[in-house]
């Protein structure tokens, strides 16, 4: 039986040795090692519920094949090219995992292709503000950056977060409104590929994330009234393996800008975002639209 290291990381067995969980890293290591392994959305679930794992869930887990990472080290996206893409080899990047370069690539596209009437009424942030924020070192210039958005002038406002190697998709309802109207109010909608890694963890950090921002806006809401702002999780439609998150994510937005309503209430609350929302087929037409989208722009 391999050693255990006395690490703040925790391990399962791996043949004659151990294989090390990293459940703090943001992302992948980048030096590979027989005995350390990236996972995932496993490391996610774990962290949120602070739990050790057992030689039988390992067996399991590792059944399910979910060893492969959501969020890989950052990599160049392609360079232009006077050439189309063939179509057998259409989807093939979004068949793999998404990192942060490839991803924001991929939204840049897809909000090109929004029309100006809904360009007017929605916002998005840049997929690594979030985890950035987080970091004592860049929040300030992160809270900066978002005062320049004028978020508060527009209905919704779209923030993908990138987080333990898994991609979800925070949406700002309605901020610009008081805080007591009985109409419409600002709330916030949490959509999560993958509802087992518990997405309610990130709520510490969401709601410190929007104080901060009421606060460098200057608005005069106090911070109970802002911490009352509703969180919520609709059931939407599940990731089949482990390395779909950043796709859900950009269909979630690219559904969500095209059927929001105009104005939203909690009366009809979830309104579209529902488990069949849509189906497998419709989220590769969906990808097959994505890189339609950027062979056009090359």
């Amino acid at each position: 039986m391999g050693r255990t290291r006395r690490t703040g990381r925790k391990t399962r067995p791996y043949g004659g040795g151990v294989v090390t969980i990293d459940l703090e890293s943001e992302g992948c290591t980048d030096q590979p090692s027989k005995h350390r392994t990236c996972w995932k959305h496993i490391q996610a679930l774990m962290h949120a519920r602070r739990t050790r794992i057992t030689k039988q869930q390992a067996e399991e887990i590792e059944s399910f094949k979910l060893t492969s990472p959501c969020f890989l080290q950052t990599i160049p996206c392609r360079e232009r090219s006077k050439k189309r893409f063939k179509r057998n080899n259409a989807v093939s990047k979004l068949k793999k995992e998404l990192d942060s370069v490839s991803f924001n690539c991929y939204m840049e596209n897809l909000w090109k292709s929004f029309s100006e009437d809904k360009k007017m009424s929605f916002a998005y942030l840049d997929s690594l503000w979030f985890t950035m924020y987080t970091e004592a070192s860049s929040g300030v210039k992160v809270l900066e950056w978002i005062k320049r958005k004028d978020i508060f002038s527009k209905k919704y406002v779209l923030v993908p977060i990138v987080r333990w190697c898994h991609w979800s998709l925070l949406i700002f309802c309605h901020f610009g409104e008081s805080l007591l109207s009985e109409n419409i109010a600002p709330c916030m909608l949490l959509l999560d590929s993958l509802e087992m890694a518990n997405p309610k963890r990130l709520e510490p950090d969401i709601r410190k994330f929007v104080w901060d921002i009421y606060e460098v806006e200057g608005r005069t809401e106090n911070k109970h009234m802002i911490s009352q702002i509703p969180l919520l999780v609709p059931k939407v439609p599940q990731q089949r393996n482990g390395v779909e998150c950043g796709n859900y994510v950009l269909n979630f937005i690219n559904l969500f800008v095209r059927d929001a309503p105009e104005n939203f209430c909690m009366e009809g609350y979830p309104y579209f975002m529902k488990d069949n929302w849509f189906s497998p087929e419709g989220l590769e037409h969906f990808c097959e639209k994505l890189e339609s989208l950027e062979s056009d722009i090359l």
